[in-house]
């Protein structure tokens, strides 16, 4: 399988991002968007999905961290995109169940080509730090959007919003990792009957 890394970046008046992905990686890390606990929730991204990332943003974060942590999600999406290439011998498909304490999270994805989201996620508190969980939402349709993916998010418990949100970013690592591992019973084949995704 050729290499799969890519490096977008994004530029507008409201954000100026660039974001590398290594989807063969070890898990490395290393991000500074100005959104500390985004950035821990990046970092479960890559940790538990083997998947090198870096990523440098800077936003308008003197109005608030709407723009930022959208843009994020876009970019990111865009650079998945790109490295996963035409996704022949791909699994496609990835799932996780992750606890942390009394917090547990589904994640399902599938590298459909059709954006789609579906996130059922009750957070019990308005923000964490000073990050508001709404914006969760907003990264996820952004990376939806431009990754091309179908992904189900599900909060089945918990109560303290800080173990909700790493219990999905860690499902969702772990999603990812399953769905863009190569297949090798696939044999460079594509994963869909239509025979393109």
């Amino acid at each position: 399988m050729p290499e799969r890394i890519a490096t977008v970046s994004r530029d507008t008046s409201e954000t100026q991002i660039t974001v590398t992905v290594n989807l063969d990686g070890q898990g490395r890390f290393n991000a500074d968007t100005g959104v500390p606990f985004l950035d821990h929730m990046l970092d479960q991204i890559a940790r538990h999905g083997l998947i090198d990332l870096d990523i440098v943003a800077r936003g308008d974060l003197h109005i608030d961290d709407h723009h930022t942590v959208e843009d994020i999600g876009i970019t990111l999406g865009q650079a998945f995109d790109k490295a996963i290439g035409d996704k022949r011998g791909i699994r496609r498909y990835g799932h996780a169940y992750v606890p942390l304490d009394e917090a547990l999270s589904r994640v399902v994805i599938d590298f459909s080509g059709r954006p789609g989201l579906a996130m059922d996620v009750e957070f019990t508190r308005a923000s964490i730090g000073r990050l508001d969980t709404q914006l969760f939402w907003e990264f996820f349709q952004g990376f939806v959007n431009h990754a091309r993916v179908t992904l189900h998010i599900d909060n089945l418990k918990g109560f303290n919003a800080h173990h909700q949100a790493e219990t999905i970013f860690k499902a969702f690592g772990r999603a990812l990792r399953m769905a863009v591992e190569p297949d090798p019973r696939m044999a460079g084949q594509m994963p869909s009957t239509k025979g393109s995704l």
